[in-house]
């Protein structure tokens, strides 16, 4: 993919309007305060993974609605009994949390780490299998990924269910008694890079922000610069919904990463692939440069939606040691 959107300098200055509703922070008090509740305590399970230098649980925990999301918490058995500063991972498009033995960098580092399972996701088109279903129905027609579900209405939004369900994953975390609530991090490639910002606005208590080519943000310029899914799913979406283009913004307006990043005074280490043609480097740099809190980013100039990939995640460790 050749470079496609404006030039690095042009990038790093980039800092368009926000579009947001004004009753954004009063929908997502209200929709947290729901949720927690009616959330019970987390369960964690032992699960043998056949390792010997990790600990590997299954939880089970409150999300969205009450509904009970899985996760793996994984604790180093090399770094003591602890408690452990921790690492809350969210997963990209259509991937589900997979096994224990797609998260051990975390652990070998001598971090704990839970690794939300995405409801619905990781049964299609997935590199890693899932095991929480989305049991809220839609109201109105959708397209074949989850970007369109419940776009039409702030309160029946897929996203408001995934990020209300992450915050929750955070209290989960903090609620181990081998983790320390106090050297707690967020982190996320493309879409869980965009829940990531959402949480690090909507958890102002967490260390660090890891974002990575972050899905979920500046919508209207992300669905016409790019024809890649996911945000292609919205533009086939208002192909067909005619009339519905002013509703679908709005409602995307309240999950948007360019918001959440105005909000939050978290450190961030983003990353972004200047060949992305998935999530274009513009809406990387809309919200990096929105963020209001301490922020680096580190810049791929020929990556495409892999940014650093396994480079990257040298980097992300350096700069954990700088916290």
């Amino acid at each position: 993919m050749p470079l496609f959107d404006l030039p690095l300098d042009d990038l790093r200055l980039y800092r368009p309007a926000r579009d947001e509703p004004d009753d954004f922070d009063a929908f997502w008090q209200r929709t947290l305060d729901e949720a927690r509740a009616r959330a019970l305590p987390p369960h964690f399970e032992p699960h043998d993974a056949a390792l010997s230098t990790v600990t590997v649980e299954n939880c089970v925990f409150s999300g969205w609605g009450g509904h009970r999301i899985r996760a793996w918490v994984l604790l180093p058995t090399t770094a003591g009994k602890g408690p452990h500063p921790c690492v809350i991972s969210y997963l990209g498009y259509n991937n589900g949390r997979g096994m224990p033995y797609e998260h051990l960098v975390w652990p070998a580092a001598g971090w704990a780490a839970l690794i939300m399972d995405t409801r619905g996701q990781g049964a299609v088109n997935c590199r890693t299998a899932g095991a929480t279903p989305d049991p809220y129905g839609g109201t109105h027609a959708e397209g074949n990924g989850f970007v369109t579900r419940g776009l039409l209405d702030p309160e029946t939004y897929y996203y408001r269910r995934v990020i209300t369900d992450a915050v929750l994953a955070v209290d989960t975390a903090a609620a181990h008694p081998a983790i320390d609530a106090s050297r707690l991090v967020v982190r996320g490639e493309s879409q869980g890079g965009g829940i990531a910002t959402a949480v690090a606005a909507l958890y102002p208590g967490v260390r660090a922000a890891l974002v990575d080519t972050p899905f979920l943000s500046h919508f209207r310029r992300a669905v016409i610069l790019t024809d890649r899914n996911p945000y292609r799913e919205i533009a086939d979406f208002l192909a067909t919904q005619h009339g519905a283009e002013d509703q679908a913004f709005r409602t995307l307006s309240y999950v948007d990463g360019v918001n959440f990043a105005a909000r939050t005074d978290v450190p961030v280490l983003h990353s972004v692939g200047l060949m992305d043609a998935t999530c274009p480097p513009s809406t990387v740099f809309a919200a990096h440069n929105h963020w209001k809190g301490p922020k680096r980013i580190k810049v791929y100039p020929w990556n495409d939606h892999e940014g650093g990939a396994a480079h990257h995640s040298e980097v992300q460790l350096r700069y954990l040691k700088t916290l």
